[in-house]
């Protein structure tokens, strides 16, 4: 492979500035295709983005011979189908988080893309961010000695600005989402600690719904136990009076403050004094780890976020909403 001509599967509005734009402006990356299952929508989508093909079929996206990588921008309800259709048809997988309804039909993904020998990477994002890079290089040079704790807060209130406004709001829609915004936003922050601090051991936690709006649970709460010993504890409300984004590592010689959604500056306080450091927001949010994803899939560096990565993010979201234990 010379080059990744990429084909959309699902070019909703997450796709507008996030990720689509990104796939032709990385380096030796093209979109070539998009598909959306209303045929109109498929077509506005690609004459806005100068894309010379457009489906509403997914299976004639993937057969179609000039596509030879494929990133998958669905609800989660059909990740599983639309990955496995890819991975066995030889196509590369870019696979949105979270990487499927539950930890189970992860696994299932994770499988096909063994027996195939495809590539599968997952778009945890942030792991290739600035802000997020900064973090995990001042964890592993020791900038706060060893970490004990990480303690994390998103609250928002019903209808917050921070969640994403689709046609249908199938984020609220368990069915298809998994189990509401908890599914759709800690994804990233779960992924970040296990990018950060390795391996989990142990995960509980719990799950409600305490605002009665829609379905699915609003507030949920969870620990973590890595096998580096350090101690994760994180809270969730969607149902909130006030508006929290906050992370706090904490070590034997110092903090580390930051957000993972805002852009509040990254807090460094040591026995040195309080250290701050901004980072400039991206366009498009995806570009780095896009440009990563492509590295990889020309031989040029390793998978940016491997299948395993998605697995443990959808084990702990489990365990946390008690799904782990209702199988």
């Amino acid at each position: 492979m010379q080059q990744v001509n990429w084909g959309i599967i699902g070019c909703g509005n997450v796709t507008e500035v996030k990720s689509g734009p990104a796939f032709a402006k990385v380096p030796r990356s093209m979109l070539a295709a998009v598909m959306r299952r209303n045929t109109e929508k498929a077509r506005d989508y690609a004459q806005r983005h100068g894309v010379s093909r457009w489906y509403d079929d997914a299976q004639l996206l993937i057969d179609d011979p000039v596509v030879n990588a494929i990133y998958i921008a669905t609800p989660p309800d059909v990740h599983e189908d639309y990955a496995i259709r890819a991975l066995r048809a030889g196509k590369p997988v870019y696979l949105e988080k979270p990487m499927a309804l539950d930890a189970a039909a992860a696994k299932r993904i994770a499988a096909v893309a063994q027996e195939t020998g495809t590539p599968l990477c997952i778009a945890h994002y942030r792991r290739q961010q600035p802000l997020f890079l900064a973090i995990k290089n001042l964890l592993d040079a020791g900038a706060i000695g060893r970490v004990q704790l990480a303690r994390l807060e998103l609250f928002q209130p019903h209808e917050s600005s921070l969640i994403a406004r689709t046609d249908e709001n199938w984020r609220l829609d368990p069915g298809r989402s998994g189990g509401g915004l908890f599914h759709d936003l800690a994804p990233h922050q779960l992924d970040l600690m296990s990018y950060f601090f390795g391996t989990y051991k142990s995960a509980c936690g719990l799950s409600c719904n305490t605002g009665g709006w829609y379905e699915a649970d609003d507030t949920t709460s969870g620990q973590i136990v890595f096998e580096n010993g350090v101690l994760f504890e994180g809270t969730w409300c969607f149902a909130a009076h006030r508006t929290t984004d906050s992370c706090t590592i904490t070590g034997t010689e110092g903090e580390l403050q930051f957000s993972i959604f805002g852009r509040a500056p990254l807090v460094i306080n040591t026995a040195r004094g309080r250290e701050e450091q901004h980072f400039d927001p991206l366009l498009h949010v995806q570009q780095p780890m896009i440009e990563a994803v492509v590295n990889y899939l020309l031989g040029e560096g390793d998978n940016p976020c491997p299948a395993a990565a998605g697995v443990e993010s959808m084990e702990l979201i489990d365990r946390f909403t008690g799904a782990a234990y209702l199988r």
